[in-house]
């Protein structure tokens, strides 16, 4: 049993450990030598990279901040189906673990990348590696998240807007989509989270003062990297 939840315990770690991964900060330091929690928003994530350093390499941010969030959830999974894995706990057990050890890394990928360990428990709002999470956990979910942040993104043109639109979406799709339970808690709790990360672009979204794609925020960085 001790084996067991050593084991767990990792994965979880580990999926911590890649959501942690500090994407856009790594590619401010390498293309223009600069903390990019400095610059704009403060945040490390996507949005932040294309306001700081243009398109190319935001897309190339949000990618991989994408399949942080999948290579998280293909961890659990990859480890439930070793052989080493069975020797410790029966079928049973492993089916009825699963899901919840999913749902557990996903939280853990989230938590790490808007918290990350090497760069003092800060970072991104969380969403690129949500999405991936989600397109791990199921698919169809994934996509149909990205379809309505793609509907909010073309009508509003605010980003913050389109992922907290797609962050209370997220559990209504579990639910209507029959999902596990642990897919539906994490539903509920991953979108509370992300929305929670948006307190600040809230405050400018009822003041009219969020900007759209392609408009730059003032270059000094809120608390806690509100953007």
């Amino acid at each position: 049993m001790l084996i067991w939840l050593v084991v767990n315990l990792s994965l979880l770690l580990g999926a911590y450990v890649l959501g942690s991964i500090p994407t856009g900060y790594a590619a401010g330091r390498l293309l223009k030598g600069i903390d990019i929690r400095q610059e704009g928003s403060g945040s490390t994530g996507a949005t932040n990279v294309l306001r700081t350093l243009g398109k190319g390499p935001a897309v190339m941010v949000l990618l991989v901040d994408v399949l942080k969030g999948v290579g998280a959830v293909a961890l659990v999974n990859w480890a439930y189906y070793l052989e080493f894995t069975s020797t410790l706990a029966s079928p049973p057990i492993l089916l009825g673990w699963l899901p919840w050890m999913v749902t557990g890394a996903a939280l853990a990928a989230v938590l790490g990348h808007s918290k990350s360990v090497w760069l003092g428990f800060t970072g991104g709002k969380s969403v690129a590696t949500s999405l991936g999470v989600l397109l791990a956990m199921s698919w169809p979910v994934g996509l149909a998240a990205l379809g309505v942040f793609g509907v909010f993104i073309g009508v509003s043109r605010i980003v913050s807007l389109s992922s907290i639109a797609a962050a209370m979406a997220v559990p209504l799709i579990f639910f209507a989509t029959h999902s596990p339970t642990p897919y539906l808690l994490f539903g509920f709790a991953g979108g509370i989270y992300v929305i929670w990360r948006h307190r600040s672009n809230i405050t400018r979204i009822m003041a009219g003062t969020e900007p759209k794609v392609g408009e730059k925020l003032p270059s000094s960085p809120e608390a806690d990297s509100a953007a």
